[in-house]
């Protein structure tokens, strides 16, 4: 599911900017933009909003205003030219506060804050057996939402990983091992230094490889131990 993203600001050229930032992104859409904190109003009340862009000196009532009037308002970047509001809006559990023009490098901070702060790292006890959640991956401009139960393994290629899906790749600078880190207590599995496999997705094994559909993946010396506890297949111990 994309990141549904509401727009106000009174000025066209800065709603603009910020759409034509939101294109860039895979996973992030426009649902409405607005002039003014009146019709954002009405928007919020008809349709799913995940992500508010929000300026603040906007006609009728300026965007601080507007936000402590909902009750239940979604995540909000505030988008301004005017820095001195910054302490009065992070009071307001801001996700960023963006400084006009916004460039897009800095744009692309502040989702991808919004995306760490929206999937935080889960107890091991609270993670449960079936995880239906989210890959969140950013290569290059683009933001990557991939399903865990479409991977089938997480290949590594020196400063790089190839995530293999069901009907794709995807190639991020990325370390094997911090995914590694993020994907404890799943049903995913480090088999080899250079691979982690989806358990749900082995099709056949032995004491030396896993495959999975056509591919045939080494189980690493180091990690043969802890692989077979896994699979509790005691006798390959």
């Amino acid at each position: 599911m994309k990141v549904r993203c509401l727009l106000v600001d009174d000025e066209p050229l800065a709603i603009q900017l910020i759409e034509n930032h939101i294109r860039q992104l895979d996973t992030f859409e426009v649902v409405g933009t607005c002039s003014n904190a009146i019709k954002a109003l009405e928007v919020l009340r008809t349709k799913p909003v995940d992500l508010l862009f929000l300026d603040i000196k906007m006609p009728q009532i300026t965007g601080i205003d507007f936000l402590k009037t909902l009750k239940n308002p979604p995540a909000v970047i505030i988008t301004t030219a005017y820095r001195e509001y910054a302490i009065e809006g992070y009071d307001l559990d801001l996700i960023d506060y963006l400084l006009k023009p916004i460039t897009f490098d800095r744009f692309f901070k502040a989702v991808d804050r919004y995306l760490r702060l929206r999937s935080p790292v889960l107890k091991p006890e609270a993670i449960p057996a079936v995880n239906h959640q989210f890959i969140h991956i950013k290569t290059g401009g683009k933001f990557h939402n991939l399903n865990k139960d479409e991977v089938w393994f997480i290949e590594s290629l020196k400063d790089y990983i190839v995530i293999h899906c069901n009907d794709r790749k995807v190639t991020a600078k990325y370390k094997i091992s911090e995914l590694e880190s993020e994907l404890q207590n799943s049903t995913f599995l480090r088999i080899h230094r250079s691979f982690i496999v989806n358990l749900n997705k082995v099709t056949a094994f032995t004491a030396y490889d896993i495959e999975i559909g056509t591919k045939i993946l080494p189980i690493g010396a180091s990690y043969k131990e802890y692989v077979f506890k896994r699979l509790q297949l005691s006798e390959f111990k």
